[in-house]
């Protein structure tokens, strides 16, 4: 029905459709009705421009000039979305490896201007970062763009996401930057500016623009300057921003930036999505205000083991939860692993409630089915995409072909979730696709300008790295706020006989 529907239109506008018809493979879908993840096996899918226009088990009547593509024996599953970047930070890599939250923020994120980051910089990193993600099948991403100390930073950011070819809700970040002495009240001409102009093309065949825009926020509460969030807040719902996002972590941390603190401006109870990132304190009452207005959180399970936030909470709001990477410069960079380690950390969890009252678990807490669901469709539902995070008829074409035929490590599936989720990696992503184009194919990236931008990427973090060596890290000690102060933690002891092996950072 739908591709008779499209055809129709495509006739009556005398446009010519481009199609591609995959055929042979095993699709990890899902049913709305049911709430469930649905394999279906040996099925062709057919994607007409940039939407996936029929899945069937018969033989598909295809458009004249249809690709066709043999993918026998191999898994399709949809896209994986991401709902907390930061790419621009692509440039830190390897030089975070044992970094905290503190330093992060007083050594790398707000001292970036000083250390020479500019706008081209800016550029290479975010484009860098997100060909990272395609090559990983991470197609979908909610940016929290925090490189705005310039309105050339902030675009250079912006332009490099478009350039991408990925899927990107990127959030414009109102924060002032100390380094440069940009203030909030001044950027919301960039943003407005933003908003209005379309910041270019979109590469060819990936069907226009995947880029939207959005806004950051951190400073909701618990003390705001109420003009400023206001303010905020308004410029969302006049331009109907496609996502707003914010920090929320609370506890010592600081950064509350609660439910309770942004509802209390008027955007909560709307059409607009509100990702809040970590919620790591989240009370059970901001967690039933999350699910009144179908609002999600967005866990990064690698970045909050590393920074030390923990998960006090999260484990019991996961119905309203999706995932995401953080600073990927600081943690892995795909998807699946974080989906992995949240199901691993999941069921050590609810484990440990059994074992603690001296009993044997009789049954595993959490199943691959609701890892694979948390990296996929609760993703899309946060950002209130309903086409996005699913592979059925009517959706957007954004897919991961996985090269179950020929990976060593896929010999011997049967289940195909279990497969991707336990045992698959970013080397088994054969073909992703984003908007129906391909954006990697037979394991790589299809961009032809990724050589170049990764050899201008190279020498730009290597300029930034070096700077950085010889800036001497922060000295966290004393009090961070009233009444919580910095602390040693107890280090691991790797080796024999009482050293630790903790070891010194590997510069050039």
């Amino acid at each position: 029905m739908y591709w008779a529907l499209l055809a129709a239109g495509l006739a009556a506008s005398g446009a010519q459709a481009s199609s591609k018809l995959f055929s042979g493979a095993t699709i990890i879908s899902y049913n709305d009705s049911t709430e469930s993840i649905n394999v279906i096996r040996d099925v062709s899918l057919l994607v007409v421009d940039d939407r996936i226009a029929a899945l069937s088990s018969e033989p598909l009547a295809a458009p004249p000039g249809t690709e066709m593509i043999d993918v026998s024996g191999q898994i399709i599953t949809p896209g994986f979305v991401d709902t907390h970047r930061h790419g621009w930070s692509t440039a830190w890599k390897t030089v975070m490896s044992n970094s905290t939250l503190l330093e992060f923020f007083i050594r790398y994120r707000d001292a970036a201007p000083l250390l020479g980051f500019t706008p081209d910089d800016v550029y290479l990193s975010q484009l860098a970062g997100l060909y990272e993600s395609l090559n990983a099948g991470v197609t979908t991403l909610l940016d929290h763009a925090h490189h705005n100390w310039s309105p050339a930073s902030a675009w250079a950011g912006l332009n490099g996401s478009v350039d991408s070819g990925a899927r990107v809700f990127w959030a414009y970040s109102f924060q002032n930057s100390t380094a440069t002495n940009y203030t909030v009240s001044q950027q919301f001409s960039t943003f407005e500016a933003m908003a209005q102009r379309p910041p270019r093309d979109a590469p060819a065949g990936t069907g226009g623009s995947t880029v939207q825009l959005g806004i950051a926020y951190d400073s909701w509460g618990p003390d705001p300057n109420r003009a400023e969030a206001q303010r905020v807040a308004d410029t969302a719902l006049r331009h109907n921003v496609s996502v707003l996002t914010t920090h929320s972590v609370g506890g010592q941390f600081g950064a509350d930036n609660t439910p309770e603190q942004v509802d209390a401006f008027g955007i909560l109870n709307g059409s607009m999505p509100v990702v809040f990132s970590h919620a790591t304190y989240l009370s059970e009452e901001d967690a039933d205000l999350l699910r009144s207005t179908n609002q999600y959180i967005a866990i990064t399970p690698e970045s909050e083991a590393s920074y030390g936030f923990g998960h006090p909470r999260s484990y019991e709001h996961m119905d309203q939860a999706a995932l995401g990477v953080d600073v990927h410069s600081a943690c892995s960079g795909d998807l699946l692993t974080q989906a992995r380690l949240w199901l691993q950390n999941a069921r050590l969890h609810f484990f440990d409630r059994v074992l603690e009252r001296g009993d044997v678990p009789s049954a595993n807490p959490m199943s691959v089915n609701q890892a694979f669901y948390m990296a996929t469709r609760a993703g899309a539902l946060a950002l209130r995409r309903p086409d996005l995070g699913a592979v059925q008829a009517g959706a957007k074409a954004d897919l991961i072909v996985w090269d179950a035929e020929a990976s060593p490590s896929l010999a011997g599936w049967n289940d195909p979730v279990a497969a991707v989720m336990l045992h698959a990696g970013v080397g088994d992503v054969l073909h992703v696709l984003v908007d129906g184009g391909f954006v990697k194919r037979d394991g790589r990236l299809t961009a032809e300008e990724y050589p170049e931008v990764r050899r201008r990427f190279a020498a730009s973090a290597r300029k930034i790295q070096d700077r950085l060596r010889d800036t001497p890290p922060p000295v966290l000690e004393g009090e961070v706020s009233p009444g919580v102060d910095f602390a040693v933690p107890e280090y691991a002891d790797v080796l024999p006989g009482g050293g630790n092996g903790y070891g010194e950072q590997h510069w050039w």
